[in-house]
């Protein structure tokens, strides 16, 4: 019995490879009958907070105020609604579904569940059923893999209880309720900047205002001594010789020494590791090139099949990725200017060509460009994005690069020693983008003699952050992936943004104003703490294992919530009085009642206004009321009448004050259009008589006579009518 199957691909170019594997967008293989469907990443998430509530806890939810918080995950539905323009991809899977037997998940095996995740959402949102569900686990996308995981695929025997999907909705979850952190710190701050946070934003203000910090606080005092140097540069030291705090106190007595060369080794190192997407905006970054343009032309390039898939977590490639590209590798060469003769390491290095890689590593495409100009069509910076990938991928076709490493002393003293590493064979630094973070390419051999002298040194000062050194603290520390990175950093430096936390300058990061005061909030916070990643991830292998409950461990950020809450106001107060940078937030009083059968809270301030008790319950009755003594502008004394009614600003619904009119006043104004009642005049016009004034300015300036009298405009308000007829 043959079994029709769904294979649900995560994106479309997984299902051109499936297709290409198993011979076709549908068919049949190995007997059985099947049709692939693309998903495109996720294609739900979870609603806003407040409408994950009861209706009585919306307003709770909606509101930033420290004292709504922590939140109770207990209050939330956990509702997902669908990301804008997936319409078409959730109904051609719904479609499909009810056409098979099988639904086969073949999205990324991820290692945080991620791939089961999106797939799972798509079917459950859906209340799609089916007689079987299975999934393919696949080391990579080459056809022998994707041929063998659909032979091999294994039964799925309920979706809620998945261990994949337990531990990826965990992430979920946990992330949707760290939008807290952001609302405490906007309100510990200055209360109306909006100061994201999150595991990788605070990781990178942490991170960055550390270094930041340091760079400030050194202080270049020099230190004295003696050491030598032979005719080729080469310097010896002795780690025991004392320094001194000036020069006229470091003793003499050295003198010219022979130098005796103890060892010679040959040595090699293989070609740098390929690249991901971090390493990569890292390094176009001193050329102008910002994090969200790469993001935007790679995935561009990559859809046109110039460049491999953007977002892996793949360092490595896997025999056929590297077999696939192998055909192309001379015209790839000929289009960045890399002389094919030195590529002549063309079979698989077990450094950069492993099992186990799913998309691989960054890399250029299958579909090579006629020409770099060819390139342009996909955005700014894609020239350089394609000449830097290529560069670094067909470094791993040239042989290793090879030096000498000489060790030496001096004769007369031979605690003073020198290491000089000599180039033999430039090997894949002739072809690499980048060799500088590498062995010494340029150092000469070990001389015959070395003369002392007095050398003047200074502490190392801490390097200025740039984009390249955060990325390889944050890959240090394992926060993020390559490809997250990228993206949050484009968001935390956004120069449009409203309220960027970084600003960046050709890779230079330095702190807005905003993000001085999220760094200010951070210490001693859960997170603001570097390992607060690291132990999440060891929860969710935990949860996945069986030896954790994802809602036990969930209502544990509520602790963390509570915690930070005091440690940002104290940090916040601390912050204000060293600085001064910002002032207490004083939020508009509100008064809160029941208006048409439902409770609300409304500004109890119009104009300059504030509404009394009285006038507060009358407006909750649905009645209105006139309010008297407003100024204007011009600095005339008016009155309105109003009540309350619903309103919206900015996509958001309240409950507010609403002015209906003018209110009626029997004085007459002391003046109008520039033109000043006399006494007798104000008498003749409250009496209901006419006067005629002269030289009366109108809003654009003229002058001009006419007759006037006091009463009734068109809109009910009492004024001044003017009668030109």
């Amino acid at each position: 019995f043959t079994l029709s199957v769904l294979i649900i691909a995560e994106k479309p170019s997984q299902a051109r490879n499936f297709a290409a594997a198993l011979g076709g967008q549908k068919g049949t293989y190995n007997g059985e009958s099947y049709i692939i469907a693309p998903l495109r990443g996720h294609l739900y998430e979870f609603v806003e907070p407040s409408k994950q509530v009861a209706k009585s806890l919306e307003e709770q939810y909606k509101s930033w105020k420290l004292q709504y918080l922590p939140w109770n995950d207990k209050d939330f539905a956990w509702k997902r609604t669908k990301k804008k323009d997936t319409a078409s991809v959730i109904n051609n899977v719904k479609a499909l579904a009810k056409t098979v037997d099988e639904v086969c998940v073949a999205t990324d095996n991820d290692p945080t569940g991620e791939g089961q995740l999106l797939a799972f959402e798509v079917l459950l949102e859906n209340n799609i059923k089916a007689k079987k569900f299975s999934r393919m686990w696949f080391a990579d996308e080459s056809k022998a893999e994707v041929q063998k995981a659909f032979k091999t695929r294994t039964t799925i025997p309920d979706l809620l209880s998945d261990p994949d999907y337990k531990k990826a909705l965990f992430r979920s979850k946990w992330d949707f309720l760290s939008i807290q952190w952001s609302r405490i710190a906007t309100m510990c701050g200055d209360g109306r900047s909006v100061l994201r946070q999150g595991r990788l934003k605070s990781a990178m203000v942490k991170i960055v205002g550390d270094q930041l910090q340091a760079v400030a606080a050194y202080k270049k005092v020099p230190f004295y001594g003696n050491r030598f140097r032979d005719e080729n540069g080469n310097v010896f030291t002795n780690p025991d010789e004392p320094v001194f705090k000036t020069k006229a106190e470091v003793p003499g007595g050295y003198t010219d020494s022979a130098v005796i060369v103890d060892s010679k080794t040959m040595k090699k190192t293989p070609p740098a590791k390929l690249i991901d997407l971090a390493t990569l905006s890292a390094a176009l970054a001193p050329k102008g090139i910002k994090a969200k343009t790469i993001l935007s032309t790679y995935q561009k390039m990559y859809e046109a099949s110039a460049v491999s898939y953007p977002r892996t977590e793949d360092k490595c490639i896997t025999v056929e990725q590297f077999n696939d590209l192998l055909p192309k590798i001379d015209a790839i060469a000929k289009l960045v200017g890399v002389d094919t003769a030195l590529l002549t390491h063309r079979t698989p290095r077990a450094t950069h060509v492993k099992t186990g890689m799913a998309h691989g590593a960054n890399r250029p495409g299958l579909n090579v460009p006629k020409s770099l100009s060819d390139l342009d069509k996909y955005g700014a910076g894609a020239q350089e994005i394609y000449v830097m990938l290529a560069k670094n991928y067909l470094a791993m076709l040239a042989e290793d690069y090879e030096y000498e490493s000489q060790k030496g002393h001096l004769e007369k003293y031979p605690a003073f020693t020198a290491t000089a590493n000599v180039p033999v064979k430039a090997g894949w630094h002739a072809v690499s983008y980048d060799a500088s973070d590498d062995d010494d390419v340029s150092g000469k051999a070990l001389g015959k003699m070395a003369k002392p002298f007095i050398h003047e040194g200074f502490p190392p000062k801490p390097a200025a952050p740039t984009m390249k050194w955060l990325f390889k603290q944050l890959e240090k520390r394992d926060v993020g992936t390559g490809a997250t990175r990228t993206s949050i950093y484009a968001e935390v430096t956004n120069d449009k943004a409203k309220y960027p936390l970084l600003s960046e300058k050709r890779g230079k990061i330095d702190m807005t104003q905003y993000g001085d005061m999220s760094y200010g909030l951070l210490p001693n916070t859960h997170i603001g703490d570097l390992g607060i990643t690291e132990n999440l991830m060891k929860v969710m292998r935990d949860i996945a294992a069986g030896k954790a409950n994802a809602d036990a461990e969930l209502a544990k950020v509520k602790d963390l919530i509570k915690d930070d809450i005091e440690i940002m106001k104290a940090n916040g107060s601390k912050l204000r009085k060293d600085k001064g940078i910002m002032a207490d937030f004083v939020e508009k009083e509100k008064f809160e009642g029941v208006w048409n059968g439902r409770p609300v809270k409304f500004t109890r301030e119009w104009g300059g206004h504030r509404f009394s008790d009285e006038e507060c319950e009358k407006l909750c009755s649905g009645e209105e009321i006139t309010i008297n003594g407003l100024i204007s502008k011009k600095g005339t004394t008016y009155g309105i009448v109003g009540q309350l009614s619903e309103q919206e600003y900015n996509g958001r619904k309240y409950v507010g004050f609403e002015r209906t009119g003018f209110a009626s006043t029997n004085e007459v104004p002391a003046k109008w259009c520039e033109h000043e009642f006399t006494a007798a005049e104000k008498k003749a016009l409250e009496s209901g008589e006419t006067v005629f004034i002269e030289g009366a300015i109108s809003k654009k300036g003229n002058t001009f006579d006419v007759e006037v009298s006091f009463g009734k405009n068109e809109d009910g308000r009492l004024g001044i009518i003017p009668h030109f007829n």
